[in-house]
């Protein structure tokens, strides 16, 4: 199974790009929640790294391999709790996701019905069974900041202190959360945003 991706983006279209990785040329298929935010991930050389889901599509006798690439573990992990909805596989997921998780989670633990039809392909049933399934276990996923750099608009607060805020909420207790912000911090000098920060604090606390 492909779980990550490094290579050169060497084409690109309104729903995947193309990487090419040691000569190989692979089709990833990227949400439009996680291409809006692509570029601000590109190296000056194109390069990149995505975390891939991958799965086999059936067709008539055959099995495709399809690969779906997200920017970082979290929006990999939503879009696999995203999937366990009834009748909501990897390419309605793909196609519904086009607006920020952090906000789809948010409608779906205040039962927004309204917002949750707003997404592609998504319906009223469709909507009340999202919100039958997932209200109130995902909650760790409205806390992230997954905004465009390009729309903060207030660049001078203290990352450490706003990820200090959301690690609080998410019930750490203040004095465990502070060990894993200066980690990340000491490990990671150059991270810019609260998002970046959240997610390395994650990773971390993945690899554990």
């Amino acid at each position: 199974m492909i779980s990550r991706i490094s290579g050169k983006v060497i084409e690109r279209g309104n729903n995947y790009v193309v990487v090419e990785n040691g000569g190989i040329s692979y089709q990833v298929l990227i949400p439009a929640n996680v291409m809006q935010r692509l570029d601000e991930s590109l190296g000056s050389d194109s390069g990149i790294t995505l975390r891939t889901f991958h799965y086999l599509q059936n067709e008539q006798a055959k099995s495709i391999p399809v690969l779906i690439g997200f920017l970082n573990d979290i929006e990999k992990d939503f879009f696999e709790v995203f999937i366990t909805v009834s009748g909501i596989g990897p390419r309605a997921a793909l196609k519904a996701l086009n607006k920020p998780i952090s906000e789809i989670a948010r409608a779906i633990d205040e039962g927004d019905l309204v917002f949750l039809k707003s997404l592609p392909g998504i319906g009223e049933q469709r909507a009340k069974e999202i919100v039958a399934k997932l209200q109130n276990k995902i909650g760790k996923f409205g806390l992230v900041q997954d905004r465009s750099k390009k729309q903060v608009t207030n660049k001078s607060k203290d990352i450490a202190e706003e990820a200090l805020a959301v690690l609080i909420q998410l019930e750490y207790k203040r004095a465990e959360a502070l060990v894993m912000i200066n980690k990340a911090l000491e490990a990671h000098p150059d991270l810019e945003t609260t998002e970046e920060l959240l997610n390395m604090v994650y990773k971390q606390k993945r690899v554990k």
